[in-house]
This record gives structure tokens, sequence and C-alpha cells, in this order.
């Protein structure tokens, strides 16, 4: 999915919302309903996006919107996917370490 957003270190949610072709308010309810969504917050509550939220918002709206999950079965495929990284990068660590026994063996 291509997004149309200039290259900035933050976003705001009319320009995030603008970008996805979608309302803010349904910006807002993914926030409530997807917890990899967190935005940072200014002290007035503005919502500031990162390049990290542009890329859940990604995952979630394919999920969502073209792909046809509902809003449950999202968060179920989210976790799966997150649950396989996070057991991919315990084998990277165990690979480093035994590569280290290798070499000092």
């Amino acid at each position: 999915m291509k997004i149309n957003l200039k290259e900035k270190l933050f976003y705001n949610i009319g320009e995030v919302a603008e970008a996805f072709n979608v309302n803010p308010s349904l910006i807002r309810y993914w926030e409530k309903e997807f917890e990899i969504l967190n935005p940072k917050k200014t002290l007035k509550g503005t919502r500031k996006y990162n390049s990290v939220d542009i890329n859940n918002l990604k995952l979630i709206y394919n999920l969502l919107k073209n792909r046809g999950f509902t809003i449950e079965g999202a968060k179920e495929k989210i976790k799966s996917e997150s649950k396989k990284i996070e057991i991919v990068e315990k084998l990277e660590r165990i690979k480093a370490q035994l590569i280290l026994i290798e070499k000092e063996i």
C-alpha cells in the first residue's frame, strides 16, 4: 500500500487520516482496539504519529480494509505474527551465541 505522506518525524491525525483516506475518528477507534497502535501525545493531547505508527496503521488497514478481517481476527493475526517475530529474534540470538562459542573453541 502506497501512502502519500511527506517525509517527517511526526504526523498529526489529520495528515494520517487524509493519507489513508479515512476519518480521524476511525484512527482513534483503532487506537483503542489495537495495542500496537500507540502514538505519542503532547501535553494538550494532540496525537503525533511516527514511522512505526504509520507502518502499524498500514498493517491494520490492510487486514481490515483489503483482506476483510474482523477486528478480532486482525488482533489474532497481529498477535500470531508478533509471536513468530519473537521466536525468530530468539533464534538469532542463540545463533549469535553459538557462533561466539565456536570461535572460542
